[in-house]
């Protein structure tokens, strides 16, 4: 099995393809030989090298060697024999005449094989493509400097003047046509060269904005390589060849006409304008949810500052002002609002000096103790509310330039943040932040997001929140996002497939209560990422907790199971609760499914949730069918037997489950359930309804009693929990045999005609008992973020690439296509029809057919 190294590479998916589907590609280059090569072949500039100038010829002399070398290496080292090393010396000796023909050879096996792996996998690696946009800056980087060398020799030999200077410079730049003077010929490079240096600015400034792109991204949980050393290297190059130019435009005054001149100069300048405001970045972005009266801290990176302020006596002080959405979007305008702009809050200790770090090789400012005093509220536009109100820091500071003294200001815009005055307004400004981050565009308009967006971007949104918040490795799974779906769609389709090409709003997803609650969905989620934070973060990466799943659904898993069988599912009428769903039997034997009062943070800080499963005897195995001490002994809390180090006989608190009478016998007929669902029909028509002698019943009441002191009297005992009304639906002997939709989320029929009230989660820590004994040790290696094995099995080849990788990658791609630039642009890259992890059973609706629990 090929290392995780090679499936991210593009020869790693090419290994697995069967060899006929490829036979075809190694007509001009052998198949055993191209196995040699491996993925070395990805990482040279093949498809960038194109044209027969000089510099293609050198690079392609250069290629042609270090591929005989390769290959030679690699034969020794596989034990190949005396007839593979003839047969490279042979190919040497043939491509050794044409060097650039081997690059067309590469360059159509490569193209070849990309379109095999784009037809089987439907994507190419994400490390394929960031190497290749290494690999096309590098090239055009090199091909400038080669450049710049030809205009020097031109200079010399002008000033020369001497008839073997000019031979030998023709032969050196290919002037088009016999008879072209040597001074028209250096126009014309000099022309060319600066256009090959405005585009390879724009392969940096979108570099840039990429990086940048991540960074938001990385807000919501997604992975970010944070350093910034690749960015400051090339904008420091490009400004080398910046000033190699202008010697070289200033040097020929008699070669150049004047008006051609001053074109090229003011060309040249806008290069550097350009690279020097847009090497102005915040390297650490303040709180997006930024409270009044709280301290923060800020950091602000000049990428060229060691090039421009490294000599300077005074170092420039950097200002930290908060601006409102609309003076954001007047500062994107050409005609922005300068570093004066009014502030819209009151910031205290804005401002800090620019440093020169030697040894860490950087310029920066960074703002260790601001403090937002107040904030200065704008106008809001229709239903908006405080906490969808979008501001942002701008950091703003000026020098002088060269010996002109050449006026520069920079500025630099922070994320969007929505500044709270209370705790309670947090929940909702993290979704306000949320959206914003997953759902925005490069180059946008501040702060201008899109009100609907498609449902798949928002499972991998919540799946990276999830995986980030809580700090696991274990993501959702396709069963979840159904859930989900179900749940903030109110619809009770039983596909996936339903929901693929759905939009979700910002109304739905943070602003609309859902049905027969008194809460939004984010508001409900944001309760299930708190309490599995604090609480059960053990428990999920041990895929001990099914969580996201319905009552109904948890009825059809369970009813055919044996007594004691039970699963833990997030509870879905309150916010940060989960409950233990188990089955137990009524008095004439039938099955019954209870569903155990759900369990707060608080509640578990008091007794943890592996605990309080060990006092409940009735609960036997966890679904399907693995005994609960099996799955839970290493959550369990260590009980000291006999007396402490003080002589005193331990006391422990341990949980019950108390009913004031038994369970009823369940009547034999059951009511009418709506066996299918028309998605063209109204929601208040596609609930269940109880029949009238249908009974609701409560949730048990669970308490905690004091095991060591049975002689306590009765009030005494130690009762912590709350009662919670929430109706219990009975299930006949005969359910199996009706059409049980078993995904639908919770009829209205069957909730309490006034939902109790909710409040907001604490935003005060808990430590639950837990915590201690797991929390350290459960996952298997540090996680932070996204990672890539949510969403493919981990034997599966390749990995799909979530919707955020794929814009990535297209931006990477534009551009692409352009001379010089390759084929990659030519390959779309497909959506992946499914979501999530490739890796489950086709059966994958139904969890009894999921190997994953």
């Amino acid at each position: 099995m090929p290392s995780k190294h090679q499936v991210m590479s593009l020869w790693g998916l090419v290994s697995q393809m069967p060899p006929e589907k490829l036979q075809r590609l190694y007509v001009d280059f052998p198949h055993h030989l191209r196995h040699l090569l491996g993925d070395w072949l990805e990482n040279q500039p093949w498809e960038f090298l194109v044209g027969s100038d000089a510099f293609c010829c050198n690079m392609a002399s250069t290629l042609l060697s270090a591929t005989v070398q390769h290959l030679q290496t690699s034969a020794r080292k596989q034990g190949e024999g005396s007839a593979i090393l003839q047969h490279i010396s042979t190919l040497e000796s043939i491509y050794q005449r044409d060097p650039l023909k081997l690059v067309a050879t590469f360059r159509q096996i490569l193209q070849g094989e990309k379109k095999a792996v784009m037809e089987q996998f439907r994507h190419l690696p994400m490390p394929f493509h960031w190497k290749q946009e290494e690999l096309k800056f590098n090239t055009a980087l090199q091909r400038l400097q080669h450049r710049v060398g030809e205009i020097r020799l031109l200079q010399e030999a002008l000033q020369q003047g001497t008839e073997a200077g000019q031979v030998s410079l023709h032969s050196l730049i290919q002037t088009p046509a016999n008879g072209t003077e040597p001074s028209e010929a250096l126009a014309s490079l000099l022309q060319e060269t600066v256009g090959e240096l405005e585009a390879v600015k724009a392969l940096v400034l979108k570099r840039i904005q990429i990086w940048k792109r991540q960074q938001q991204l990385a807000g919501n949980g997604a992975p970010f390589d944070e350093s910034m050393t690749l960015l400051q290297e090339r904008c420091e190059s490009l400004v080398d060849i910046y000033s190699q130019l202008q010697q070289e435009v200033g040097a020929a005054v008699g070669e150049l006409e004047p008006k051609n001149r001053a074109a090229l100069i003011s060309r040249l300048d806008e290069v550097l304008r350009t690279l020097v405001t847009s090497s102005f970045l915040v390297e650490k972005q303040p709180p997006q949810v930024l409270k009044t009266q709280t301290k923060f801290s800020a950091g602000v990176r000049f990428l060229l500052g060691l090039r421009f302020l490294g000599a300077s006596a005074k170092l420039p002080l950097v200002r930290a002002d908060m601006v409102t959405e609309k003076q954001a979007r007047e500062l994107s305008m050409p005609q922005g609002p300068g570093a004066g702009a009014e502030s819209t809050g009151e910031i205290t200790n804005n401002t800090v000096p620019l440093e020169i770090s030697v040894s860490g090789n950087c310029c920066s400012a960074l703002f260790k103790n601001l403090l937002l005093k107040k904030i200065k509220r704008c106008e809001r536009k229709g239903t908006e509310s405080v906490t969808e109100e979008k501001c942002a820091v701008l950091f703003s500071t000026s020098f002088t330039l060269g010996p002109n003294k050449l006026p520069i200001q920079l500025q630099a815009l922070s994320l969007p943040l929505v500044v709270i005055v209370h705790g309670n307004q947090d929940n909702n400004a993290k979704a306000t932040i949320l959206w914003d981050n997953a759902f925005s565009e490069m180059d946008r308009v501040p702060f201008v997001v899109a009100e609907r967006v498609p449902w798949e971007k928002m499972c991998e949104t919540l799946n990276l929140k999830f995986m980030a918040e809580v700090g696991t490795n274990q993501g959702l799974l396709q069963e979840h996002f159904l859930f989900l779906a179900q749940k903030i769609f109110n619809d009770n389709s039983l596909s996936i497939e339903a929901f693929q090409h759905r939009s979700v709003s910002w109304s739905q997803f943070n602003k609309e209560i859902l049905l027969g609650r008194g809460f939004t969905f984010w508001q409900w989620f944001d309760g299930v990422l708190d309490l599995t934070k604090r609480c059960l973060k053990s428990y999920w990466s041990d895929r001990l907790i099914i969580g996201f799943i319905s009552k109904q659904y948890v009825t059809s898993l369970l009813l055919n199971e044996p007594d004691g069988t039970f699963l833990l599912r997030f509870s879905d009428s309150e916010i940060g609760g989960i409950t233990i769903a188990h089955v137990i039997r009524g008095q004439d034997g039938s099955p019954q499914i209870e569903n155990i009062q759900p369990f707060s943070a608080k509640d578990l800080s008091i007794r943890s949730l592996g605990d309080r499963i060990r006092d409940l005897a009735q609960l036997k195995n966890l679904y399907p069918k693995k005994p609960k001490d099996e799955a839970f002994r290493s959550h369990y809390k260590h009980e000291q037997i006999g007396k402490d180090g003080r002589g005193y006989v331990p006391a422990t608190i341990k949980m019950t489950v108390e009913r004031d009478q038994p369970l009823p016998t369940p009547e034999p007929q059951m009511p009418t359930m709506v066996p299918t669902y028309d998605l063209g029909m109204p929601p208040d028509s596609m609930t269940m309804q109880l029949s009238p002698d249908m009974v609701p019943q409560v949730y048990p009441a669970h308490s905690h009693s004091m095991s060591s002191y049975q002689a306590l009297p009765r009030e005494e005992s130690v009762n912590v929990l709350r009662a919670f009304q929430e109706p219990h639906l009975q299930m006949s002997p005969n359910l199996s045999d009706m059409s049980l939709p078993f995904d639908q989320t919770h009829p209205q029929g069957l909730l309490s005609c006034q939902p109790p009230e909710h409040a907001m989660s604490s935003p005060e820590s808990l430590l639950c008992s837990d915590v201690t004994m797991r929390e350290d040790s459960c996952l298997s290696q540090p996680v932070g973020g996204f990672t890539p094995g949510t969403w493919v099995d981990e034997d599966m080849f390749p990995h799909l690439l979530p919707p955020t990788e794929q814009d990535l990658t297209k931006l990477l791609l534009e551009g692409q296509g352009e001379s010089g630039g390759g084929s990659l642009g030519a390959q779309p890259l497909l959506q992946p029809s499914s979501y999530g992890q490739s890796g489950i059973s086709m059966s994958h609706l139904d969890l009894r057919a999921n190997p994953s629990w």
